[in-house]
């Protein structure tokens, strides 16, 4: 059937609202920029096995449900051990339910040489984890320490660091927080949008873009 002048004018001024929310939601997200060296990752994160410091087996499934900052890390590596007092502070001012920053060891010698270093320089917000093995930094495809991978609350890996960071600094700070709440709200949307629609029938992330076309598919089918 063909449009009606009123209804072609309604759908204009639809896409047009539609464009107009998108420059600003696009001017925000340009807003947050990513650390220095951080490099865009998009898929499930390795299976790898470690132990904590009891000797427990562990692995990064049982951190689900947090975003999760695993350093690969030894006590021999220099730019670890300068980057290892802003990790701890970096735990300590966003750790908690919603994130965790988890430091993998790779030292040969096991947890007791992390707790020995943890000591010598004063680590109080961190826990000691170690792959005694080695095998970590193969499964994880890292070519050298320190490497840290960013990893969402499903297990997806978004994002990998090569190289020391400086952690505690405010832009870090101001761009893992808005992954953290946005990893939050996710987590507490249910399965159906506000249309009640089935969220599967939109096959990439809620992003800025996404939402205004969803926003916009809602009024023109109405």
């Amino acid at each position: 059937m063909t449009s009606t002048p009123v209804a072609r004018v309604n759908r204009f001024a639809a896409w047009t609202a539609a464009a107009m929310l998108v420059l600003i939601s696009g001017q925000f997200t340009a807003a947050q920029q990513p650390p220095k060296n951080f490099a865009t990752r998009d898929k499930p994160a390795a299976v790898i096995e470690f132990e904590d410091a009891a000797g427990r087996s562990r692995s990064p499934a049982d951190f689900r449900g947090k975003v999760v900052l695993l350093n690969l890390w030894a006590t021999w590596c220099v730019p670890c051990r300068k980057e290892m007092p802003a990790l701890d502070r970096l735990q300590a001012s966003l750790g908690g339910p919603a994130f965790e920053v988890v430091p993998l060891s790779i030292d040969r010698g096991g947890i007791e040489v992390v707790r020995k270093f943890y000591d010598e320089i004063g680590i109080r917000n961190l826990a000691m984890y170690v792959d005694v093995s080695g095998q970590a930094i193969r499964q994880l495809g890292a070519v050298g320490l320190p490497t840290t991978l960013l990893i969402d609350r499903t297990g997806l890996e978004v994002g990998l660091i090569i190289g020391p960071a400086e952690w505690d600094s405010p832009e870090i700070a101001e761009f893992l927080e808005p992954v953290i709440s946005n990893q939050g709200a996710a987590a507490r949307r249910a399965d159906r949008d506000d249309r009640g629609q089935p969220r599967s029938e939109y096959p990439y992330a809620s992003g800025p873009l996404t939402r205004s076309l969803q926003w916009l598919r809602a009024l023109l089918d109405r």
